[in-house]
């Protein structure tokens, strides 16, 4: 009610003011973090309102191609963790409270001026939107006296069903450890930032100290977007009226043309098959390419390989950035890290994927895809082999894979995810 109440105050304040409401939409982090944004920030500009998208610095094109306003983070939260240090963490932590307390250190050097420019960014906001990390909805909403609603791009509340994905173990413990799963992942992200967000409410905001009980209360109370879909992700049972699965949040490049050497290539043979890790960096990105190569040849495939060193042969072509909605559907089956972005848009484009994932909730995904049948077991990132990637590329381009992503590509392609992230909000107000 408490959220209610003051979205109807805002309402009331630009139906005076005849203007429409500025939403405030954080969105730190790599491509697939700040793609589904940029999508919903289309569809609320479309609804009439003002938009505006925090994001890293590197971000700034894509944002204002889309007609978006941008407010800069100069320092790039993804840079940081995609740091040497912070690539270990990622690669090694799976003990949560070293993982905890090891970002807190690379990140501490960067938080105060992190926490500053997102909230220089969400000045004249009458709504923020923002994920539960950290629970920066909850206090910039206190300080700028505006609803906020939760953004999940993976399943991340609470339910007895699963585990959270980053805690994926809890499920040994049954319905009680699902449960806490969720808990403990809020708590931890608490205990990283506590010590910056103290400060900041104090000295930035002007607010009071707020403890973990108070900050889970708010953020178990606003407004959830879940960007996925329930045909990936079965609503459980147990989450409240609150909690709102839209769909995926897909962002098209329309003005987007592709190369003579790309359409030429996909003319000169076979649908190929699709590599590439997205914002992820192999230990040895050259040992990397070499291997897929050789695994593909072995396989009797060609080759559309995304990031990787290496120049372009007959049967391989190297490409950089090209929009997964134009390139997925004409791809034979699609090799990737099992990033939530990613993964949507090839089970969009109908087609079969091997997940390969580096970190937290990349598994996650690849344990759906795997599941739904739309694609073999996993194979992680550090086990890759071109032997192993052979077998699963033998296998991946069968009927039975293709068959089960056709039934899901048809079953999201009938999905708006922004139209319906849209209308949910517009129901709160």
């Amino acid at each position: 009610m408490e959220v209610l109440s003051v979205m109807v105050q805002c309402r009331r304040g630009r139906e005076r003011d005849g203007m429409g409401r500025t939403v405030m939409i954080f969105a730190a982090g790599s491509r697939g973090d700040v793609q589904p944004c940029v999508a919903l920030g289309r569809e609320l500009i479309r609804c009439g309102n003002r938009v505006r998208i925090v994001a890293s610095v590197r971000h700034s094109p894509l944002i204002g191609e889309a007609g978006i306003d941008f407010h800069p983070l100069v320092a790039d939260p993804a840079e940081i963790i995609e740091s040497a240090e912070g690539r270990e963490l990622l690669e090694t932590g799976r003990n949560p409270v070293s993982f905890i307390l090891g970002m807190r250190r690379v990140l501490s050097p960067h938080i105060a001026n992190l926490l500053e420019q997102t909230q220089a960014g969400a000045k004249g906001a009458d709504l923020v939107l923002a994920p539960s990390f950290g629970f920066l909805g909850v206090h910039l909403g206190q300080f700028l006296r505006v609803p906020h609603a939760i953004i999940h791009f993976q399943p991340s509340q609470p339910t007895r069903k699963f585990p959270h994905p980053l805690m994926p173990a809890a499920k040994l413990l049954g319905s009680l450890g699902n449960r806490l799963s969720f808990d403990a992942v809020d708590a931890g992200s608490w205990l990283m930032f506590r010590p910056f967000i103290k400060e900041w409410r104090r000295q930035g905001l002007g607010l009071p100290a707020l403890s973990l009980r108070a900050s889970m209360r708010r953020i178990r109370r606003a407004p959830v977007l879940c960007a996925f879909s329930s045909s990936i992700v079965p609503r459980p049972p147990d989450w409240g009226r609150n909690v709102h699965m839209t769909g995926f949040w897909h962002h098209e490049e329309p003005s987007w043309e592709p190369s003579r050497q790309l359409l030429d290539f996909l003319a000169d043979g076979p649908p190929p098959v699709y590599f590439g890790f997205g914002s992820m960096t192999p230990k040895d990105p050259a040992a990397t390419s070499e291997l897929v190569r050789e695994a593909l040849r072995r396989a009797g495939l060609r080759g559309v390989l995304a990031g990787l060193p290496g120049a372009s042969e007959p049967d391989m072509l190297a490409v950089r950035e090209t929009p997964h909605h134009w390139l997925f559907p004409r791809m034979a089956a699609i090799i990737h890290h099992g990033g939530a972005g990613t993964t949507a848009a090839a089970l969009r484009a109908g087609k079969p994927s091997l997940v390969c994932p580096f970190f937290g909730d990349q598994f996650y995904w690849a344990d759906r895809v795997h599941g739904l049948g739309a694609g073999p077991k996993p194979l992680p990132a550090r086990s890759l082999t071109a032997s192993n990637l052979t077998q699963r590329l033998r296998i991946l381009t069968g009927t039975a894979y293709a068959d089960a992503a056709s039934r899901l590509g048809r079953a999201l392609s009938s999905e708006n995810g922004v139209s319906q992230a849209c209308r949910v909000l517009n129901t709160y107000l």
